[in-house]
């Protein structure tokens, strides 16, 4: 299991930059996004269900980006 060691130190009493950083390491972490995917159960066809509709996704908008303007003439 990962250990998080998180943690930012206040300085002239400026509690909001402090608590602005800590969000920041904590989103860069990816400690949120664990969070949310540990609490419920998925199973293993739904999750790769997902994981595939996103590559489908991913494929789509990348050929997208490809194509040529269409001519707006």
């Amino acid at each position: 299991m990962t250990e998080y060691r998180r943690g930012v130190t206040v300085r002239d009493d400026n509690v909001e930059r402090a608590l602005r950083k800590f969000k920041k390491k904590i989103q860069e972490s990816g400690l949120m996004d664990e969070l949310r995917r540990r609490e419920t159960y998925e199973k293993p066809t739904t999750e790769r269900k997902r994981l595939k509709g996103a590559a489908r996704a991913r494929w789509r908008k990348k050929l997208r980006d490809q194509q040529l303007p269409k001519k707006l003439y």
